[in-house]
């Protein structure tokens, strides 16, 4: 049996005990009645709770609890393209009409095969194609490329579940120059973040701006946010996101790889051509990315490329995590713990998840510091005699090879 399997089976029959986790945390300000309670998972815990949070566990005394880890997130969809209807000319016009996806929607991307302009795009909805509409507001879309001040054609609606869009554009679009509309993101609550890691150290490399992270295992990184200073006012600056294990060879020989991800910052407000533009993108999705991708952590590299332009005043940039929280049904005057640092679990499979249903009147406990185990005791090594000694193992086989010879030798030599 090869280590690699010998892991598998030990994985595959572990179940959890306390004596068997590293560290706890007490869950403080649980209800005094049967309710459902969540508590948000700060990143200290992720670190050694393993990819995934393999083993985390909750107890009420010696009684392993149920729980359901709840990410505060919007329901993250490709983009869906949506098709254009009636795409012409109204009144001088360019108008159409667009038959939305069922549930609710947001951001809209409306692809313009143009460059060098801005235009005004109104949007009314309805649940039918005839009958009275609403005014979903007036929007700016605009390309600056020759003052290098970048484009923006995204059309922030308020959250709306109408299943029919009509759109008006004033200003210099034709409609051959409409090319695609798609949703940007389907969203089903706002996402809320906490922050992994914030600094202020800003170094310049040439015309670039570098901001470097280290990041522990484990710790989920979504999004990076800049804040900026007043200078310049109005930018539009790319930037490259990449992200590399600190420890570069994995035990089975082979070398992580490093991800890489893209971005574009941009600040602009401004009035061009009696248009008020106000337009903001200061945070960058991270690179889809593994945190067990690397036992020892990761550093993230975060690059400004100012090209000729002076560089941004970077106040501050963050890593910053979505909030995702433990939730279980509490019982009155039980104290719960959570537990975790046991390498050898996978993560839990409950009932009680497939189940789960958000209560929007759930209690909100918080964690106690993180504390080590008084109980903890390492587990017993179960693998076979020759995992535990593989040197033995070599050594009575260069004996048996060396009997052999001499039996070899000696049967030789008396034939001859």
């Amino acid at each position: 049996m090869n280590p690699r399997a010998a892991l598998l089976l030990l994985l595959f029959a572990a179940t959890p005990s306390v004596r068997y986790f590293h560290y706890y945390r007490l869950i403080l300000h649980t209800p005094q009645q049967a309710q459902q309670t969540c508590v948000t998972l700060d990143p200290a815990t992720f670190i050694h709770a393993g990819s995934d949070l393999a083993s985390l566990r909750l107890y009420n005394g010696r009684i392993e609890t149920p729980y359901v880890i709840n990410k505060a997130a919007p329901l993250q969809a490709t983009p869906q393209n949506i098709s254009l209807l009636n795409l012409g000319l109204r009144n001088g016009r360019t108008s159409f009409d667009a038959a939305m996806p069922e549930g609710s929607y947001s951001d809209l991307d409306l692809a313009v095969n143009a460059t060098n302009f801005i235009a005004t795009v109104r949007v009314t909805g309805n649940q039918t194609q005839s009958g009275p509409t609403t005014s979903l507001g007036s929007y700016n879309i605009f390309d600056f490329t020759q003052q290098k001040l970048g484009r923006s054609t995204i059309l922030h609606l308020p959250l709306s579940d109408f299943r029919y869009l009509h759109f008006t554009i004033d200003g210099p679009i034709h409609p051959d120059q409409i090319t695609e509309l798609s949703t940007e993101r389907i969203t089903a609550a706002a996402p809320q973040y906490i922050n992994v890691s914030v600094t202020a150290s800003v170094l310049q490399q040439g015309r670039d701006s570098v901001i470097t992270f280290e990041v522990p295992p484990n710790i989920p990184v979504d999004r990076i946010v800049v804040a900026p200073g007043q200078r310049p006012s109005n930018f539009s600056r790319d930037v490259t996101v990449t992200v590399e294990p600190i420890l570069r060879s994995s035990g089975d020989g082979s070398t992580p790889q490093s991800v890489n991800a893209y971005g574009n910052l941009l600040r602009l407000h401004t009035i061009s051509n009696g248009h008020k533009i106000d337009e903001e993108r200061l945070a960058i999705d991270a690179p889809v990315y593994a945190p067990a991708f690397a036992a020892d952590g990761t550093t993230w590299t975060i690059t400004v490329h100012n090209h000729d332009d002076a560089p941004i005043d970077i106040r501050s940039v963050a890593l910053q995590m979505i909030v995702r929280n433990l939730c279980f049904d509490a019982t009155p005057g039980a104290v719960y713990f959570l537990y975790y640092g046991d390498p050898a679990l996978s993560p839990p499979r409950y009932d009680y998840a497939a189940l789960f249903t958000p209560d929007k009147n759930a209690a909100h406990a918080s964690l106690g510091p993180s504390l080590l185990n008084p109980q903890y005791e390492p587990r017993p090594d179960t693998r076979p005699f020759t995992e535990k000694h593989p040197v033995l193992l070599w050594i009575a086989l260069l004996i048996a090879i060396s009997l052999l010879g001499m039996i070899a030798f000696r049967s030789a030599k008396r034939l001859r």
